[in-house]
């Protein structure tokens, strides 16, 4: 099989499944203070430093969760209290589903988020905006470091879900200038069931905790921490950063499906370099999923949803694709794709698109 779906969840990094298998052995509480306990919390604060080395914040203000999703969940609940929500239309459910009621910031066709109206919308009073770096349907990328100086200069707050990005390309918190910025680490070759919210200086004392219990993580998120998937989580932070080298390939693969019909959606602006979405016209996007999985090809139509089920995507109706935003699929190469998975790609979607586009006529 050919596993082209990273975007769902990234191919493990052999370095992670080390560090959870290594953690997995250790026996003690990291809120213990016995010898068991104090090995245990080495390892859950050495991950801390991994992440705020790498992602710019301080350890103090690195809150690990459960994955994205609650890092997300936690930023609009814990740092929106008091403050109107504007969320962008291609925002991630997990936020989508955190800040109900919330405006909505439009995109223009090639799924970048508007800033002119971001910057009429924030003379309303105090704020707090939700941006995602990466859509991860896309892979477009919104201008964060442009939208974060709006948002300072209105005095509101720049939450980033950089689910996508981390992990493929350069990010910091401090460098990008926002207030917190959500992590999970099974979208960057760490094992599921880990993520983080970081926070800068300035947004830390506010964050208002989701989940109370025993006081961990500084009182901001109760409950003992799951410390073999944050072992792997920072061991695949250590080891990734940058993937620039797939945009070749990624290119290829564009080609491959263009050649044949395909139209390639958020084209037109800076995108992740491993992710593209890819339109069929006159083929619904769960046809085309099932033909290429049977012929040995894993990609997905839009994000992954626990129902298992293909809907059409409101990523790409706010891009205004049209009847486009339900024949399109996503194909988001792993860390460690090869030219050999992009050429039996291309095969399998030029004889799937000559098929299925004959029957659609």
């Amino acid at each position: 099989m050919i596993y082209l779906d990273a975007n769902a969840t990234e191919i493990i990094r052999p370095e992670a499944r080390a560090a959870v298998l290594a953690a997995l052995d250790l026996t003690g509480n990291p809120s213990s203070v016995h010898t068991a306990g104090r090995a245990a919390r080495r390892v859950l604060e050495d991950a801390r430093e991994t992440l705020a080395a790498r992602f710019g914040a301080a350890p103090a203000d690195v809150v690990f969760t459960s994955g994205g999703t609650e890092a997300d969940a936690l930023a609009v609940h814990g740092l929106g209290r008091g403050r109107r929500l504007l969320i962008g239309a291609t925002e991630h459910d997990a936020v989508r589903a955190a800040a109900t009621g919330a405006d909505v910031l439009p995109v223009d066709r090639h799924g970048v988020a508007d800033l002119a109206a971001l910057a009429r919308w924030l003379q309303g009073g105090p704020a707090l905006v939700c941006l995602m770096q990466a859509n991860n349907e896309t892979g477009v990328l919104h201008p964060i470091a442009d939208a974060a100086a709006l948002c300072r200069g209105a005095g509101a707050w720049l939450h980033v879900d950089a689910a996508q990005t981390a992990g493929r390309m350069p990010v910091r918190l401090d460098d990008l200038g926002a207030h917190s910025l959500a992590l999970s680490g099974h979208k960057l070759g760490g094992p599921q069931g880990a993520g983080a919210l970081l926070l800068a200086a300035d947004a830390a004392a506010a964050l208002a905790p989701l989940i109370v219990g025993g006081g961990q993580e500084r009182g901001r998120r109760g409950g003992t921490p799951a410390l073999p998937a944050i072992a792997g989580f920072a061991a695949a932070v250590r080891v990734g950063g940058d993937l620039a080298h797939l945009a070749a390939l990624r290119d290829a693969a564009e080609q491959a499906a263009m050649s044949v019909g395909a139209v390639v959606l958020g084209g037109g602006a800076p995108r992740l370099p491993n992710t593209t979405c890819l339109a069929l016209p006159g083929v619904p996007a769960q046809t085309q999923v099932i033909a290429l999985d049977l012929a040995g090809v894993q990609v997905s139509a839009g994000a992954a949803c626990s129902s298992g089920k293909v809907a059409r995507s409101h990523v790409l109706d706010a891009m205004g694709a049209g009847a486009l935003a339900g024949q399109a699929i996503r194909v988001s190469l792993p860390w460690n794709a090869t030219a050999q998975d992009v050429a039996g790609f291309a095969l399998a979607y030029q004889t799937m698109a000559a098929r299925l586009s004959r029957s659609a006529a």
